[in-house]
């Protein structure tokens, strides 16, 4: 045999191992995903300062949903916590909602905060005593993941705060997809600069997620397809943004984006040019809507949004992907599924965000095993892991990770957009343009 040749059942072998590698994510063993009730604080006397990027949902909570980043720090830190600083232009909404907070037992964290209307503002009046160990950024997605000033918030945190923590909220941009080769100049920065960074896709986190990754790794499985369904209860959605492509970038890049990362996180790298996509647009027939809050005759009709995205592509591993994204429940509850393939295995995660259900087949057996996790909560999951990889404390490495870094986050941006661009390239066009 020539050197360096190999049989084909070797090249088959190496092969799979390759895949095997370029499909591996960081995980963490799910029996270490703990409740928020049953987590400790961290020990210690000494403040863990902390700046807060943004005073809207994300940060403080809404009726809206589960989502607010302070909550959790506020378990996970306790007494430690400090909030030096809260950056939003709108003032008076971010005193506001430090008022609220100053009103409750966590008052020790809040009462010292300062608002300024810019991350540089803080900087300039920044005493040495109120350094941050992270930022905390859940401004709007239009104002970050791109090298251009006012919309560059990593680049500045690093300017700043050269080696401090970062969490950044997802999707990682919402600009324009030219704008994408700059969120990886912003990712490649990240890397080079050697900080801890976290991107908040926290269904990562999910316990059942975590046991389909434990599953696929001890039993050496190589993921063969993903199929992803988000079905959106649009009644629900009072934002006329959202509506509009423009301002949002679409459901599929706004809101599909946990799918399109989740379906990565099990399949591996996807080859973006085998994307392909169709939508149901508002001008169709089948694509009427009786139940909107907003008027959406005051949406250009070019920027309004598909009620039904359908897409497929190949991960370079070989596996086949797909994901649908519908714009059609009324109501407020979604209907969210991930359909998981391999030798011999299926695993369904159904209703992520709310009650989490796993449903594996193995092989051997033709039945569902069921899987409830009712107090799991990703949220609180990945501020913790977060902390626990800032504070370092673990002597076990596998213990607390990041499981979505800023150039993992970017490569689910550029998925959704190749989604988004396939879609609006197989459209027809209405024959004529209707009032609304």
């Amino acid at each position: 045999m020539a050197p360096g040749s190999r049989r084909p059942s070797e090249r088959r072998g190496s092969d799979r191992r390759l895949s095997e590698a370029a499909s591996r994510r960081p995980s963490i063993d799910p029996l270490r995903l703990i409740p928020m009730d049953k987590a400790v604080h961290i020990a210690g006397s000494d403040d863990f300062n902390v700046v807060f990027v943004g005073a809207g949902n994300i940060m403080f909570g809404s009726e809206e949903g589960p989502w607010n980043h302070s909550f959790r720090f506020e378990h996970k830190l306790g007494p430690r916590l400090k909030v030096v600083a809260l950056i939003d232009p709108a003032i008076e909404r971010a005193t506001h909602v430090l008022q609220k907070k100053c009103e409750t037992f966590v008052k020790s964290a809040y009462e010292n905060t300062r608002v300024f209307k810019t991350l540089e503002d803080f900087h300039k009046n920044m005493a040495p005593r109120d350094r941050p160990k992270a930022v905390i950024v859940g401004s709007p997605p239009m104002f970050r993941g791109t090298t251009q000033p006012g919309r560059d918030i990593e680049l500045q945190i690093m300017r700043f705060f050269p080696g401090v923590a970062m969490f950044i909220e997802k999707p990682i941009a919402t600009g324009p997809s030219e704008e994408i080769v700059e969120a990886f100049k912003v990712a490649k920065a990240i890397s080079d600069s050697a900080a801890v960074c976290s991107v908040g896709y926290m269904l990562r986190y999910l316990r059942g997620v975590q046991m389909i990754k434990q599953i696929i790794e001890e039993n050496n499985l190589v993921v063969m397809a993903t199929i992803a369904r988000y079905a959106t209860a649009y009644e629900a959605i009072a934002k006329p943004d959202w509506w509009d492509k423009s301002k949002s970038a679409g459901p599929i890049v706004e809101q599909g984006t946990h799918f399109c990362d989740l379906s990565r996180y099990f399949g591996g790298e996807v080859d973006i040019a085998s994307v392909q996509a169709h939508s149901l647009e508002w001008h169709e027939n089948a694509g009427r809507l009786t139940k909107q809050t907003i008027d959406e005759s005051k949406i250009a009709p070019e920027n309004r949004i598909p009620r039904i995205t359908s897409a497929t592509w190949k991960y370079e591993s070989g596996a086949v992907g797909s994901f649908t994204h519908c714009v059609a429940l009324q109501g407020h509850n979604y209907s969210c599924e991930l359909e998981i393939y391999a030798d011999g295995y299926q695993f369904k995660l159904v209703d992520p965000y709310v009650q989490p259900i796993l449903y594996i087949r193995r092989p051997g057996s033709d039945l569902d095993e069921q899987h409830r996790f009712p107090d799991d909560d990703p949220f609180f999951s990945e501020v913790s892991n977060l902390i626990d990889v800032i504070e370092d404390i673990e002597e076990d490495p596998e213990s607390a990770c990041i499981l979505s870094s800023f150039e993992d986050a970017c490569k689910s941006y550029e998925l959704t957009w190749a989604i988004r661009v396939a879609s609006e390239k197989s459209r027809k066009p209405p024959a004529s343009t209707p009032a609304a």
